[in-house]
């Protein structure tokens, strides 16, 4: 009797006179990058180092695009975008010890918004490992454990043989539900060894898809058919997942209001009637959310931003789809089901009943309503008006990339992402730099359209050096830098806390000249010639750097009322 399970891949004549007859002056560095190939990848991003020099030089005699950034966070930065826009494990090639910890804001921002990362870092020589004090240039004690509370899985290589199955792991893990940065070490010595093993010519990797318990499902969808004020908030699982259409067809059969998170922008579109948008960070939004009978959370694990700073309190019951284990309920009380949202959301489609309730769009207008008279209260128009022109400018098909700055603060709110997966910030992490190297990374994934990134002087200056990669590769990124001379979100948190901030006020460049000692075509524009200047510059091919000088403000918030 034939099981399936005793069924094998028989190796194609072409694999097996690969494997009988490998090329000469391979090495450990080969066995990296055949299995990348193997596994589908066609571009790695990193920085080489010494001890990782046998993957590097291995990478001139494969069909693998090297992207290589100035500095590893930024490398991480560009892979995690990349990650995003195509649903790969983007391939993160790094150096021992100051070259790997110097990825780690990259990649607990890729672990924080589910971003498929694949970093593969060097180590020193075999000898050195297992915590002795041996004096090789980068050793740490244990160089996997400063990553190990970071990213998903941690898988550490001593022999050559081991490369092609750790690798292949490590893929499978950043593909599982919920997407996420992973991390292999090699040590140099293995890397530049000459090889025996045969040419890696397979790979095929099955990541576990996460189907919903049906008993689970059957009893949301029962609490859903007979709520009589549902509401819906959606999260960037919805986004990962390619879930949006399901999650619309669900919210239309429900009639239910949705909100989007921050990290779920674009998840349901901005201008349907039942569309909350994104404003969470409003008391008249919370207070909706708190009056459904049933909430559906799907996607998100409530945490700081995604419950106006835990001042949300839901009075009905709550249902929460979450395919990372330790979100489910972590923050409040619910019916939890641990899934993937695209299929969480089959399955409710294909059980829940349909709902009639006219009044609900006007509920949603009302809401939006007092959202608007809030922030019209405020004198914000300068704000408002710069937003605004950012949205007309960006033509149809760009990406937005946006760093942790005023008008991206703006942004996760106001802004119409006009599309799932178009729109991304740095607001898992929190970390600055993040905007200009993410948009990089994601022109490379996309290179048939112009991309945006929106920094503050601040974060620009972690990311001056990347101003070269844009130009050595040609890529269409334009990057608006929003100008006031420091740190204005801190500015406004320490003025309104202490009276007068400190350590806020910043002595930039003329970032148009900087732009320009690159290569890099920069123009200084204006609240009135903003539209017209980011457009020009987009339509434009290459990078291009627009500079925008001027002083915002946030709007007032709700949480602490």
């Amino acid at each position: 009797m034939t099981h399936d399970h005793d069924l094998v891949l028989r190796p194609t004549a072409a694999q097996t006179e690969a494997a009988l007859n490998p090329p000469p002056g391979r090495n450990g560095g080969d066995l990296v990058v055949e299995t990348l190939a193997g596994l589908g990848a066609t571009t790695v991003f990193g920085l080489p180092g010494q001890h990782a020099l046998g993957m590097f030089d291995a990478l001139r005699r494969s069909d693998l695009r090297y992207i290589g950034l100035r500095v590893e966070n930024n490398a991480g930065f560009a892979a995690d975008a990349y990650g995003r826009i195509t649903g790969e494990a983007a391939p993160l090639l790094l150096s021992t010890g100051p070259g790997a910890l110097t990825s780690l804001a990259a990649l607990q921002e890729a672990r924080a918004a589910s971003a498929p990362v694949l970093a593969i870092s060097s180590q020193v020589p075999t000898a050195g490992l297992g915590g002795g004090r041996h004096g090789y240039l980068h050793e740490l004690p244990d160089q996997a454990a400063s990553f190990r509370g970071v990213v998903k899985s941690v898988h550490t290589v001593r022999t050559q043989s081991q490369i092609p199955s750790a690798i292949a792991e490590a893929w499978t893990s950043a593909l599982t539900v919920p997407h996420g940065p992973v991390w292999v070490e090699i040590p140099q010595d293995v890397l530049l060894a000459e090889t025996a093993v045969p040419v890696v010519t397979g790979g095929d990797t099955f990541p576990e898809e996460l189907p919903p318990r049906p008993e689970l499902t059957a009893v949301a969808a029962d609490l859903l058919s007979r709520a009589e004020r549902p509401a819906i908030i959606a999260g960037g699982g919805v986004v990962r997942a390619d879930a949006s259409k399901k999650l619309r067809q669900l919210a239309e059969r429900l009639q239910a209001p949705v909100v989007t998170t921050f990290g779920g922008k674009g998840a349901f579109p901005w201008t349907h009637p039942l569309s909350l948008q994104s404003w969470l960070e409003d008391r008249h939004t919370t207070d909706f959310l708190e009056d459904a009978d049933v909430l559906l959370v799907v996607g998100s694990g409530l945490g700081e931003l995604s419950s106006n700073y835990h001042t949300f309190r839901p009075r009905g019951r709550v249902i929460q789809i979450e395919a990372d284990l330790g979100k489910l309920e972590s923050n409040h009380p619910a019916l939890g089901i641990h899934a993937d949202a695209r299929l969480a959301l089959q399955a409710l489609l294909e059980t829940v009943g349909e709902r009639t309730d006219p009044a609900a769009p006007e509920r949603v207008r009302a809401v939006l309503d007092k959202v608007r008279e809030r922030i019209a209260s405020q004198e914000l128009t300068l704000e408002q008006d710069v937003l605004a022109a950012v949205r007309r400018a960006l033509p149809p098909g760009a990406l937005s990339f946006w760093d942790m700055t005023i008008l991206a603060y703006w942004a996760w709110s106001a802004f119409d992402a006009e599309a799932p997966n178009a729109m991304h910030s740095a607001q898992g992490a929190g970390g600055l730099g993040y905007g200009f190297p993410a948009a990089l990374g994601a022109a490379v994934a996309d290179p048939t359209h112009p991309v945006l990134a929106v920094s503050g002087d601040g974060g620009a200056l972690y990311s001056i050096a990347e101003l070269a990669t844009a130009r050595q590769y040609d890529l269409n990124v334009t990057w608006l830098i929003v100008d006031d001379g420091g740190y204005g979100i801190l500015r406004e948190y320490m003025t309104d806390a202490f009276g007068q901030p400190t350590a806020t006020e910043l002595t930039r460049p003329d970032y148009v000249a900087l732009a320009e000692s690159f290569g890099v075509p920069g123009v200084r524009t204006s609240p009135e010639t903003l539209e017209a200047d980011l457009a020009k510059a987009l339509a434009a091919p290459g990078p291009s750097v627009v500079v925008l000088p001027a002083v915002l403000r946030m709007f007032a918030p709700t949480h602490l009322d």
